[in-house]
């Protein structure tokens, strides 16, 4: 006589047997033999309580999604996800898909209540029989309800407790999968599992499935392509096409299995079947990159994507804003223009190469609304291969070029005498006219006249101010001779006059800050650029004035189309930083430079103004200019670090620097950008200055000095005009006020020359620039 342990044993050994298959319906199995076995402790009571007191449901949070980001155009140019998935209603998934998943994977789906007695047990005796997982033992709903477990999961361990082949955790399943028939119909069940399951290659969902297996979507899927998409639900992993020639053989083997049962169901003619069977896959891989490095717009991408994480407007905290991202399904329509993206990257590419050290940076920004319009840099972004990312001598870096710290960028270089312009707006607001000015010196030491916005006296009696070369060994200069020429000296000694805390108060109200995020350095070389800063910022600033004084936040994002439809517009974030009538003047003035002074010869053919930048040494270079249209701010500098590497006699995209000016490389980076961004729009026009409250002014000596130079320019003198690429000069100076300087053959300085010291705040040798404070250096580090 058989003991009643024995069936206990054989049930247990079947249990064993189906968990080894996976078939998670053996649970189905277990149950019915429960009754039988009722000394196990668990009688039939039970399992009818735990089959009728069903809790609600798990919970459903949204499906991970991605996030596309959408030029101004609407064309989308980046994306980012955690898995590959766009949502879709069930009308926009093709029938034939409908029924290919329900023939494989359940198809009595449309019969049971979420717990399929007859199709457990067949499948049961079908993976018995072939020794493997043929059929499917849960059903559609339970399978929906392990991936919506799986995918609340936090943590590593949670995902893998809900994917354990325990019956305590099938027996959940399958409460839950009641308690959703209940709740939802069968075309909602099939929905949300067509919309969450895997089916291999990175695609989740049967939307991403469908454009990274065939490059079409959803709702156009042929017989064997839906076939191919339901077989590889089963084992997505062993089924990838993308990874292997004998994982394509299985996938097609599963496709052919699933066009099989649908012949058996009736769901298409057998002869159909057949002649889908004798197809060739068919696969059209289609590459679906996320994140930046697969954006054609690399730094705009990583900008957009910095600001979603730092900006409180997407998010009280930085979880809360992590968190949005990571679940995605937004929309984000950026400020990205097409056209000004080419010419900037056209520019900027066409004069500086990748594999450089030197490297070239450009953003473009929209007068009166902050609008972001390109953003571009002569090196690829991403890491070069071989090594962590961090090396300088590849084509490619992992720094947001254009940009500041906290969008990814590096520490920036020194913005050189674009910060001129401060001084000069300062001025004009204390009542300083066009051709008001003074006698200056060849050289200049500032002893005393300099306080901080803290109170604090600032003043440097060891530095020593020289113009650079072309500026002269001193004289009369004006507002306007000074601005044009850039002369140092003339800049430092009218700082002095209007107060260095007034020019700082100015900068700040331009939205200057610089790239590292430390407070400005308020020192007496302020005026001359000393603070490091990234070309948004910059070119932003510079837009205010073609803006007639209204600064606006620098802006990437105009609008969020949340996933249920709804959108949010980002309004600009403005203020009038200075008065319109002394913008109007500076724009006057900075017009000039174009017209007088550095940028001479250099222009778009429409009204624009700008100013140049060189930095002490030619340690970096700039320029940074803009019409009441469009604003654009270049930076040049190695990016192993500026003060070791100046740019002296160094080859760029194949030509030869003696020496980088502002004028030299960035103009005409920005002039060519500025014409192509700018063609076929109508001119704007600046507005007119008030010459009743800027016009006039007297400089002691500036009439002799005038007439002094007409003389020159008549030949009597001989003298010559500098010319910027790799200029020379005849008995000129050179940045520090040393005679005999010619450019490019043989440049050297002195043999026991030092760096005048204090410029800015303890100068050092440029042989030993290591020495140099940590603020003067561009920390090439990835931050």
């Amino acid at each position: 006589m058989t003991s009643r342990s024995e069936p206990r044993r054989d049930l247990a050994a079947r249990l064993r047997a189906l968990a080894a298959c996976g078939v998670l319906g053996g649970l189905l199995a277990a149950l019915a033999a429960l009754p039988l076995v009722g000394t196990a402790g668990i009688t039939v009571n039970r399992v009818s309580r735990t089959l009728t007191d069903l809790p609600d449901g798990p919970r459903e949070n949204p499906l991970p999604q991605r996030t596309v980001l959408l030029d101004r155009n609407g064309k989308r140019f980046a994306q980012f996800y955690t898995e590959n998935r766009t949502v879709v209603p069930l009308e926009r998934i093709a029938p034939v898909m409908r029924d290919a998943i329900v023939a494989i994977e359940d198809s009595r789906f449309y019969e049971h209540a979420g717990l399929d007695v007859k199709g457990t047990l067949r499948a049961l005796v079908t993976n018995t029989r072939a020794g493997g997982v043929r059929q499917g033992g849960s059903s559609l709903t339970q399978q929906l309800v392990k991936n919506i477990l799986v995918e609340n999961s936090e943590s590593e361990s949670e995902r893998a407790q809900a994917r354990a082949p325990s019956i305590q955790r099938k027996i959940t399943e399958l409460r839950y999968a009641l308690a959703m028939e209940r709740r939802y119909t069968k075309a909602e069940i099939l929905e949300r599992y067509l919309n969450i399951a895997y089916f291999g290659a990175g695609a989740f969902g049967v939307e991403a499935a469908a454009q990274r297996f065939f490059s079409v979507p959803a709702s156009r899927l042929t017989l064997p392509q839906a076939a191919t998409l339901a077989g590889a639900v089963r084992t997505p992993y062993a089924t990838d096409p993308s990874l292997d020639a004998r994982r394509r053989e299985r996938l097609r083997e599963r496709r052919d299995l699933v066009l099989e049962r649908m012949a058996q169901l009736s769901y298409v003619p057998r002869a159909q079947a057949e002649a889908a069977m004798r197809k060739p896959l068919a696969i059209r891989l289609r590459p679906e990159p996320g994140g930046c490095n697969g954006s054609d717009h690399p730094y705009f991408c990583l900008y957009v994507h910095r600001e979603l994480l730092t900006n409180p407007a997407f998010g009280h905290t930085r979880a809360e804003r992590e968190r949005r991202l990571a679940r995605g399904g937004i929309v984000l329509r950026t400020t990205l223009a097409p056209k000004a993206q080419l010419a900037a990257e056209r520019a900027v590419s066409a004069r500086v190469r990748a594999r450089d050290t030197e490297v070239a940076a450009e953003a473009m920004v929209e007068p009166g609304t902050g609008r972001i319009r390109a953003m571009a840099a002569s090196k690829r972004y991403g890491r070069n291969a071989g090594d962590d990312g961090r090396s300088s001598y590849g084509p490619r870096t992992t720094y947001n070029l254009p940009a500041d710290t906290a969008h990814g960028g590096g520490q920036g270089f020194q913005a050189g005498s674009t910060f001129k312009v401060f001084t000069l707006a300062t001025a004009l607001a204390k009542g300083w006219r066009f051709d008001q000015g003074f006698m200056t010196p060849g050289s200049f030491v500032p002893a005393r006249g300099f306080t901080d916005c803290a109170g604090n006296r600032v003043n440097d009696p060891r530095a020593k101010i020289f113009n650079a070369s072309g500026e002269g060994k001193g004289g009369p200069q004006s507002l306007s001779t000074g601005t044009w020429k850039s002369v140092n000296v003339f800049y430092m000694m009218l700082e002095q006059r209007v107060g260095l805390c007034p020019v700082v108060r100015t900068a700040r109200a331009l939205g200057i800050v610089r790239a590292d995020g430390a407070p400005l350095r308020e020192v007496p070389t302020f005026t001359l650029g000393v603070n490091e800063m990234d070309p948004v910022t910059v070119a932003a600033s510079f837009a205010a004035f073609g803006a007639r004084g209204r600064y606006c936040r620098p802006m990437a994002i105009v609008e969020i189309v949340e996933r249920d439809g709804e959108s949010l517009r980002v309004p600009p974030s403005c203020a009038q930083a200075i008065e319109k009538d002394v913008a109007d003047a500076v724009n006057h003035l900075l017009s000039g430079v174009f017209t007088k002074g550095t940028m001479t010869g250099q222009g778009i053919g429409r009204p624009a103004a700008g100013k140049t930048g060189t930095n002490n040494g030619y340690t970096s270079a700039w320029f940074a200019g803009y019409t009441p249209d469009l604003a654009a701010a270049v930076s040049v500098g190695d990016i192993r670090g500026s003060y070791r590497y100046p740019l002296r006699d160094v080859e760029i995209g194949g030509e030869y620097y003696g020496s980088v000016q502002g004028a030299s490389l960035p103009g005409p980076i920005w002039v060519a950008s500025m014409a192509a961004a700018l063609e076929g729009t109508s001119e704007t026009p600046f507005h007119r200055p008030d010459m009743g409250r800027f016009g006039g002014g007297f400089t002691p000596g500036m009439a002799e000095a005038l007439a002094a130079e007409r003389e020159r320019e008549a030949g009597r003198d001989g003298g010559r005009r500098p010319v910027h690429r790799g200029h020379r000069t005849r008995g000129g100076t050179d940045a520090y006020g040393h005679r005999g300087y010619r450019e490019p053959r043989g440049y050297r300085y002195p043999r026991a020359y030092r760096e005048p010291r204090g410029y800015g705040r303890g100068g050092t040798d440029a042989r030993r620039a290591e020495r140099a404070p940590a603020w003067w250096r561009y920390r090439d580090r990835d931050r």
